[in-house]
């Protein structure tokens, strides 16, 4: 009986062991959790190989730009047109610097210099009776009453120039004003400094005479409006007719008025003691 039982007992553990596995078998596996690959940050269109240069070493592309240097224009446009900058920057400044400085002068310039008249004078060199080199500058500042002629004119020319030297002296003793009288020649091939030196001495001294060479005479000439033409030229056998005008000029050189033969040395005195004082009242007002 006992036999039995034990068989019967290991009989039945069989039979459960073998539910058990089936049951076993029959179970879903467990869940396990997936685990996926690292994936590197690539820009899309590279390789990850190394082939796109954003993935390589900073050193790596440094010694590459070494070996690989850019055109050397690239390194010289860009620095002359950084030159060419600096030198408009400088030019415009000093453009304003001068601009500025003109009209600092213009303000200590009498208004009656700053005037628009007519375009009457210009610049000259010539040469006095000492052969003393004379431009315009050296008559600013000054009054000045020039007038255009010659040491061999036979009437006209002398009584015009006695006119001067009598105005002058009427303008020191009448008026109390100093002017400055000028004689500048047509005629340079025979009025040499010597020659107007003797000439103008016996009319009065202080008028100053002038002379040049032919083109320099030429060009004064045409700046003041001078008409002058030889006549009955016969070797040094010639007269020269001529406009026979005076120039009054203030002291910006500037032609204030022109007087004609017409004029006596009492009017011409007259005439321009009223300019005189005329271009006093305007430069204080």
């Amino acid at each position: 009986m006992l036999t039995l039982r034990v068989l019967k007992l290991s009989l039945l553990r069989r039979l459960g062991a073998a539910s058990a596995a089936a049951r076993a078998a029959e179970r879903p596996p467990p869940c396990r959790p997936r685990v996926f690959p690292a994936r590197s940050n690539h820009s899309r269109g590279y390789s990850s190989e190394g082939g796109s240069k954003y993935n390589r070493p900073m050193r790596q592309f440094a010694e590459e730009n070494e070996a690989n240097p850019q055109p050397l224009i690239y390194y010289v446009v860009p620095s002359a047109l950084i030159v060419f900058a600096g030198l408009v920057t400088f030019v415009h400044y000093n453009d304003e610097k001068r601009a500025v400085t003109q009209e600092a002068q213009q303000t200590s310039v009498p208004k009656r210099c700053t005037t628009n008249r007519p375009a009457i004078g210009g610049p000259f060199k010539l040469y006095d009776t000492e052969n003393n080199e004379v431009t315009e500058s050296k008559l600013r500042g000054n009054w000045t009453l020039m007038y255009f002629g010659y040491t061999s004119c036979p009437d006209i020319g002398p009584a015009e120039v006695q006119k001067m030297a009598d105005a002058v002296k009427l303008l020191e003793s009448k008026y109390g004003t100093k002017i400055t009288p000028l004689f500048i020649t047509i005629d340079p091939q025979r009025d040499s400094p010597a020659q107007l030196k003797a000439y103008l001495s016996e009319f009065d001294p202080r008028i100053i005479g002038l002379t040049g060479s032919i083109n320099a005479v030429r060009q004064i000439a045409q700046e003041y409006r001078v008409f002058f033409k030889k006549v009955d030229d016969i070797g040094q056998d010639y007269l020269v007719e001529s406009s026979h005008n005076m120039y009054l000029l203030d002291p910006c050189l500037e032609t204030a008025r022109c007087f004609g033969a017409e004029y006596e040395a009492s009017d011409l005195a007259e005439a321009i003691t009223m300019e005189i004082q005329k271009a006093s009242k305007s430069s204080t007002n």
